[in-house]
């Protein structure tokens, strides 16, 4: 059985009134990489916050590896390592200094200090630039930079909050790719905050739908997929070049096709009930049409986070 390493209890944080975190349970196992997905201002920074201990809950608990972090926050920071969205180093200081004086601080023996900072540096591709002074660095060497500071300490949880904001497409790429090896081969748990719906889905294990405060669903892409799309949960792509037939009107007409969406003059996405591939085919065919490709597709992160704020916004506007 898979072990939660971090735990929140019901918890809460009410500014002026208004809840910014609302009443959120969650359990996050051990060496997973849980995406904490919504928009700005939804409540994903707040939660982090009480994570680490650095604002207290107005009810409810959050522990991390058992150790409540509102009661003893000092225990959880020597466990878990902490990447803001924009992390600041000590400009006059090269990259290996500051990761030295971060061993220094959580008293590190200096010789083992050192071997890891060299060993974190060459992991993060940044070896090259060990001894360039970080003012001269980029954001997305920074953000790298970062990622091997936070490792300093073997933590058990990295939080990541907004990790890749302003750094180009190829350093995220690389940024991803770095955290999901870590997480995997080091079974450390990761937990990131994001508003990039791409970005978490792919690397996450599990994501956690948070709007307005409020936890709306989690589960993986899968899971969420089912949850939202139970009565039309396959995909089907077609692209055909018509016939005599409208093809449109017998797919509307046939059983277990929920819905018909047109994506332009001979191409279609067909909502299913079930896996009806060679029913398709076959209504193709018969019809005199040319069969051009047919294929099945999962839903995507995309589709089920709009699928969330149709939703939500149809029951606010009930």
């Amino acid at each position: 059985m898979t072990e939660p390493i971090i735990q929140f209890n019901d918890l809460t944080k009410v500014y002026d009134k208004e809840y910014a975190v609302d009443h959120l349970s969650l359990s996050i196992n051990k060496g997973e990489i849980f995406g904490l997905l919504g928009p700005n201002g939804a409540g994903k920074s707040t939660t982090i916050l009480m994570t680490l201990g650095l604002s207290e809950p107005t009810s409810g608990t959050v522990t991390v590896n058992g150790i409540n972090s509102t009661n003893h926050p000092i225990d959880v920071k020597k466990i878990v390592g902490y990447l803001p969205d924009d992390v600041g180093f000590y400009h006059q200081m090269t990259g290996l200094e500051n990761l030295m004086y971060t061993a220094s601080l959580n008293g590190m023996d200096r010789k083992e200090a050192k071997e890891r900072a060299l060993h974190l540096l060459e992991l993060v591709g940044l070896t090259d630039a060990k001894d360039k002074r970080t003012d001269k660095y980029s954001r997305g060497m920074r953000q790298r930079l970062g990622l091997a500071d936070v490792l300093m300490k073997n933590p058990q949880v990295i939080i990541l909050d907004e990790p890749t904001i302003g750094i180009d497409p190829e350093g995220v790429r690389e940024l991803l790719g770095l955290i999901k090896d870590l997480s995997k081969k080091e079974q450390i748990t990761v937990l990131l905050s994001s508003h990039d719906l791409h970005q978490v889905q792919r690397i996450c294990d599990r994501v956690g739908i948070f709007v307005k405060g409020k936890l709306l669903a989690t589960g993986n892409i899968n899971d969420l997929a089912q949850q939202l799309f139970n009565e039309d949960a396959y995909l089907i792509n077609l692209e055909y070049i018509s016939g005599d037939t409208n093809l449109i009107e017998q797919f509307k007409n046939t059983a277990g096709i929920n819905e018909v969406e047109e994506i332009h003059p001979g191409k279609l996405k067909l909502h299913c009930e079930a896996d009806l591939t060679k029913q398709v085919a076959k209504i193709v065919f018969e019809s005199g049409a040319e069969l051009i490709q047919i294929s099945k597709s999962d839903y995507g992160l995309d589709e089920i986070y709009h699928r969330y704020f149709e939703g939500r916004d149809q029951s606010e506007t009930a």
